[in-house]
């Protein structure tokens, strides 16, 4: 509990000194860090609140079509963080434009129809201010996969069992709303943070990993599916038909199979590629081996041509659902137990004979020979327990074994 309790603390101080902060969102102001939270910028006068609501505290990204900053909601009274996404983008052309202000308010579209989801940012605002079209969307505090890797190092299979069960129910989710993301990568998978309360007080529902950054996302409709459209997506993870422009809902299992062998190996995945025998070597670069049945997956995950990939999230359901079992420790088994084990044989014997006299059958060799035995009769078990006992105590009276022949 005291661990739980220094970690709200660091945390709530932390809290505050955001509170305190502003982030003036004029790409031209010389100087957008304010150190309060008052509602111009102390530069260049522009106004610090989107909405009268929605005060940025600090970038966090940028891209080709747009910056992403942290953001406080001040219309609720526990002021919760949130996170503000700012058309702003960098490609020059009338055309390039275009389609960047689609795919931007494409973004707002997805989210609003996914965001519910627990393990999908949801989408708390989209508009225009000051004549720039703004997205506001829930914040979600912790690492994506990429920096997690970084850190930690390489994935073990027990860790890429755990993401695939954990992020394939929300693919499923979202292409059973006609959605394929388009751009699934570790950077857009993010590993939520524990809660600050003792787990048994407090759990998120759903899992762990949250799917972010639907700006590539697309609607598949059969028109669509049956169309040339943008190459959209990242090189190393992209899907074959993807970069000829025909994303299918294949694609991003394609994409996810990448990211987990980047994962396992920590390389970039155009090394773990062999483009002149159009191969996958991913295992080659394995610092741990994984096993059969998780490669065979990831094999099927990764195949160029679709008709020999997965199909359908639920097509991977099926084989993950054969997992094998975790690997238990050995079981010790007691010393004395041991010992009275290799230091009676006769007993064992013993019961072999009884099992040949009472229900048929072959004693165990160590050859191929078996000796024939003539058809048991029926016998008294009482009489051949007691017969057995003497013959133990035959040999064991002396409590020496038989001697065996000398070799001479």
């Amino acid at each position: 509990m005291a661990q739980y309790l220094l970690i709200a603390r660091q945390n709530r101080d932390r809290y505050l000194q955001v509170l305190n902060m502003s982030y003036c969102l004029n790409p031209s102001c010389p100087n957008p860090q304010n150190t309060s939270n008052e509602k111009f910028c102390l530069t260049c006068g522009s106004k610090l609140l989107l909405k009268e609501r929605y005060r940025a505290v600090k970038p966090i990204g940028q891209g080709g079509f747009g910056r992403t900053f942290l953001a406080v909601d001040e219309d609720k009274p526990s002021k919760p963080q949130c996170v503000i996404k700012q058309f702003y983008p960098q490609a020059q052309g009338t055309q390039t434009l275009q389609k960047a202000e689609e795919l931007f308010t494409q973004e707002a579209v997805r989210l609003d129809e996914l965001g519910k989801h627990s393990q999908i940012p949801e989408l708390l605002a989209y508009f225009t201010q000051d004549s720039r079209q703004y997205l506001v969307q829930e914040f979600i505090d912790g690492q994506n996969l990429e920096q997690e890797l970084a850190k930690n190092g390489a994935f073990s299979e027990t860790q890429i069992w755990h993401l695939l069960n954990d992020l394939l129910p929300v693919l499923q989710f979202c292409h059973k709303k006609q959605v394929i993301h388009r751009d699934i990568k570790p950077e857009n998978i993010i590993r939520r943070s524990p809660p600050l309360t003792p787990p048994h007080i407090e759990s998120h529902p759903g899992g762990n990993l949250v799917l972010v950054d639907f700006g590539a996302a697309k609607i598949a409709t059969y028109t669509a599916l049956n169309s040339v459209g943008t190459i959209i997506g990242s090189p190393e993870y992209v899907a074959p038909e993807q970069i000829k422009g025909k994303a299918v809902f294949a694609s991003d299992i394609y994409s996810l199979g990448v990211t987990c062998i980047h994962l396992l190996t920590q390389r970039s995945p155009f090394d773990l590629h062999d483009i002149y025998k159009s191969t996958w070597i991913w295992q080659q670069y394995l610092k741990t081996p994984v096993s059969q049945k998780l490669s065979s997956i990831l094999d099927k995950m990764l195949e160029s041509a679709v008709i020999q990939r997965y199909q359908t999230v639920d097509e991977v359901f099926q084989d993950l659902k054969f997992k094998p079992p975790a690997i238990s420790p050995p079981i010790t088994t007691p010393a004395s137990v041991t010992k009275a084990k290799a230091t009676d044989p006769i007993d064992q014997e013993l019961e072999e004979m009884k099992t040949i006299f009472l229900k048929g059958g072959q004693p165990k060799s160590n050859t191929n020979t078996q000796i024939p035995l003539p058809k048991p009769q029926p016998a008294n078990y009482k009489t051949i327990d007691e017969e057995l006992e003497e013959l133990k105590a035959h040999y064991l009276g002396s409590n020496n074994f038989p001697e065996k022949p000398s070799a001479s």
